[in-house]
């Protein structure tokens, strides 16, 4: 297997299975209540009951890690198919590490907590507190600084994911 053309291959797959997972697969109520905390309740309105309820750190936690698990989850198949179709044999443990650190990686992102979160602590000690908040221009500086750290991690992941990779 040349190693070069199994991580475009897993790359691309992942990236693909990123995008599907973080905004088809994450239900509206993981999206609006995974950044919520004691300190800075969210409160969910159900779209089918339009039943209001309020929700702190314990509910943010296990809706960020219920993202964070569909989300790897969608990777696993999608990769997993698709190296499958292209005869490429991934290396169960390096499979494993790569959608642990693809888990790992997306949960600290996207526990958002407004103030404590670990994107806006990073943007805040790299000097890009500024565009973390701009939410003005047809721009949401959160969300694509949100973007480039997955984008990172996935590559990262997929060099992972092609360690003892073969053909089939």
């Amino acid at each position: 297997m040349h190693r070069p053309a199994a991580f475009a291959a897993l790359l691309g797959l992942t990236r693909a299975a990123s995008a599907i997972g973080d905004f088809w697969v994450q239900n509206d109520f993981c999206a609006r209540v995974k950044g919520a905390s004691d300190d800075v309740p969210v409160t969910y309105e159900n779209p089918a009951t339009q039943e209001k309820t309020v929700h702190g750190t314990t509910d943010g936690r296990k809706a960020c890690l219920h993202h964070c698990l569909t989300y790897t989850a969608t990777q696993a198949v999608v990769a997993g198919l698709g190296a499958r179709a292209l005869g490429i044999r991934v290396h169960p443990g390096a499979a494993a590490a790569a959608l642990a650190l693809s888990l790992g990686t997306h949960y600290l992102a996207d526990r958002r907590v407004p103030g404590h979160g670990f994107l806006e602590k990073l943007a805040d000690k790299t000097g890009k507190t500024n565009f973390y908040k701009l939410a003005d221009f047809g721009m949401n500086g959160a969300f694509h600084l949100d973007h480039s750290w997955h984008r990172g991690w996935e590559t990262v992941a997929a060099l992972i994911a092609t360690t003892k990779a073969t053909s089939r």
